[in-house]
Order: C-alpha cells, then sequence, then structure tokens
C-alpha cells in the first residue's frame, strides 16, 4: 500500500535542478492530517505544481536557446513546470472529489520531457491501495 498524498507534499521533476511543494487547495474538503488532500487533478502549473528551481531540459524552449547562445553548452535556466494532463496512475479504489486520489508512487510528465515523482507525501499516517 501507498501513502496519501496532500498538501506540503515534496515533489521532485527529472530535470529540475531543487525539489518544490504540492500546493492542494481545499476545495475537495477532505483531509488527511490536518492537511488537504490531494487528487489526480491536482496537476495545475504554478498553482498546485511550483517551480523546481532551474531546469536542464533541452526541450525547453529557454534551455534550448540558452543553450545555443552558449555555443552548445548545456544552460539550465528558471523552471516554469508544463504539466497538461492529470498524475498516473492515482488510486483507482479511493475516490476524492470523484476523482482518483493521488498517491506517493503516482507520476506526472512535463511537456519538456521531465518526470514528476513524489519524494515525501506531506503526512504518514494515511495509507491507500
Amino acid at each position: 500500500m501507498s501513502m496519501h498524498v496532500c498538501s506540503g507534499a515534496l515533489l521532485q521533476c527529472s530535470f529540475g535542478i531543487a525539489p518544490s511543494s504540492l500546493m492542494v487547495l481545499p476545495i475537495n474538503r477532505t483531509l488527511t492530517t490536518n492537511m488537504p488532500a490531494a487528487n489526480i487533478m491536482d496537476y495545475v502549473p504554478l498553482l498546485n505544481i511550483l517551480p523546481f528551481g532551474m531546469c536542464s531540459s533541452p526541450a525547453n524552449p529557454v534551455v534550448a536557446s540558452a543553450t545555443a547562445a552558449a555555443l552548445g553548452v548545456l544552460t539550465p535556466m528558471p523552471c516554469i513546470p508544463a504539466t497538461a494532463t492529470p498524475w498516473t496512475p492515482g488510486s483507482p479504489t479511493v475516490l476524492l472529489a470523484n476523482m482518483p486520489a493521488l498517491n506517493n508512487t503516482s507520476k506526472l510528465i512535463c511537456s519538456y520531457g521531465g518526470v514528476i515523482s513524489v519524494l515525501m507525501p506531506g503526512q504518514f499516517t494515511e495509507m491507500i491501495p
């Protein structure tokens, strides 16, 4: 069984330099360990998914232009997450606001090629399948 993810969870992108926090608005009206619980729809850039410091993905247009200006030397630039699809797979048996609850084994894909994963779920008492 995996852990239920809530607001304040620690996230990491495979192309990001620093970890980030998951922000969950209390619109689902469900708490886990006194924090708003997350579902797979909590993927909105700069609302739910905050920047990961600097991005080193060559698919990121800002990184590509900075790398070209540096004559091909990879030049990381500030990260602006570009998540367009929900977390996958979530917990298929636990629904939160009619959507699968987010667990710590779920992944989120950035449009620039990064894979965002959960490093710390934000709480350690509630487990979900």
